[in-house]
C-alpha cells in the first residue's frame, strides 16, 4: 500500500530489505579505522582531521562520510571553550614587532616562534617552554622544569638550534615575558646569530600559532586531573609534540598533512596546496 501511494516498485523495497540485512565489510572496516585513529588522538580528532588520516591510509572518503562513521561509532570530539584575549596597549621599544603577524613563512629556519605555558604534575604546577618553525608549525624544541625561568627558555632553544642543524640568520619571536627579555637570553640568541622580535603587550594574536599549540595541546592531550609525575608529564607531552603532533596530526596550516611530512612536499607554499 506504501508502494502505491509513493509510486515506488515493490522490488525496490524488497532490495532495500536485502540490503539492510547485507553486512558491508567495507564500510564496518572503515569505522573500525576510524575509531582507531579517534582512540589514538585521545578523543580530540574532528571530522576534517579524521578525514585527512583516513586519505592518507589510501581510504577514498569524503568529510560527509566521516560525520556519518563517527555518528554511527558515537565518537564525538573534544572541542575547547572560547576564550577572550586582552588588546594591545604598547610595544617594547628595544625589541620590536618585527614579525607583524606575517606568519606565512616560505623556507624552514626562517622564523621561529616561543612560549611558555603551565602543566599540572606531581600535585604542584610545572612549566613547558616550546620553539615552533613557522614554515610548517613543526614544534623543533621543548623543555619542562619546576621554575618559569630563563633557563628554562634556553633549554627549549637550544633543543631546536641542535635539532635544526645549528642555523643562523632566524628570526625568532615570542611575547613579552620576562624570559625571553631576560639577559641571558637575548645573550644566547646574539651567539645563535638570531634577531629577537616580540609581541606588543598583553596582544596574544601576534603569536597566535604557539598559542594555537598550546590550546591543542591542552584540550587534546593532556588529562584533566594532570600528571602523576614529572617524569610521566616529560614522556607523555615529549610524545605529543615530537611524534604526534609532527608526524601524525593533520595540521589545517598544510592542507591537513601532519608539520614533519608537510616539510617534504616539493615546492611547498605556507597555506596553499
Amino acid at each position: 500500500m506504501v508502494c502505491c501511494a509513493f509510486d515506488v516498485p515493490t522490488s525496490c523495497f524488497y532490495d532495500y530489505l536485502t540490503r539492510r540485512r547485507t553486512i558491508n565489510r567495507e564500510r564496518m572496516q572503515q569505522r573500525c579505522e576510524l575509531r582507531r585513529l579517534f582512540k589514538a588522538s585521545r578523543d580530540s580528532a574532528g571530522s576534517r582531521a579524521l578525514m585527512s588520516m583516513m586519505r592518507e591510509l589510501g581510504y577514498q572518503i569524503g568529510r560527509f562520510k566521516v560525520r556519518n562513521l563517527m555518528k554511527e561509532a558515537g565518537l564525538s570530539s573534544k572541542q575547547p571553550g572560547a576564550h577572550r584575549y586582552k588588546v594591545a596597549q604598547s610595544e617594547r621599544p628595544d625589541i620590536p614587532n618585527l614579525l607583524a603577524r606575517e606568519f606565512d613563512v616560505q623556507h624552514p629556519n626562517q622564523v621561529w616562534c616561543g612560549d611558555i605555558t603551565y602543566v599540572w604534575a606531581g600535585g604542584r604546577w610545572h612549566y613547558l617552554a616550546a620553539v615552533l618553525d613557522l614554515h610548517s608549525r613543526r614544534v623543533v624544541g621543548w623543555a619542562m622544569s619546576d621554575k618559569p625561568d630563563a633557563e628554562l627558555a634556553v633549554k627549549a632553544l637550544e633543543m631546536a638550534y641542535q635539532q635544526r642543524g645549528c642555523p643562523s640568520g632566524v628570526l625568532f619571536h615570542s611575547d613579552q615575558g620576562s624570559q625571553y627579555g631576560s639577559r641571558a637570553y637575548r645573550q644566547r640568541l646574539w651567539r645563535y646569530r638570531m634577531t629577537q622580535s616580540m609581541s606588543r603587550r598583553g596582544n596574544c594574536w601576534d603569536n597566535a600559532p604557539m598559542e594555537r599549540l598550546f590550546r591543542s595541546l591542552k584540550s587534546e592531550w593532556l588529562p584533566a586531573t594532570g600528571y602523576m609525575s614529572l617524569r610521566e608529564a616529560k614522556r607523555d607531552i615529549s610524545y605529543y609534540l615530537m611524534n604526534y603532533y609532527n608526524w601524525r596530526r593533520p595540521h589545517q596550516h598544510n592542507d591537513g598533512i601532519p608539520p614533519a611530512k608537510a616539510e617534504d612536499r616539493p615546492n611547498r607554499v605556507s597555506g596553499f596546496s
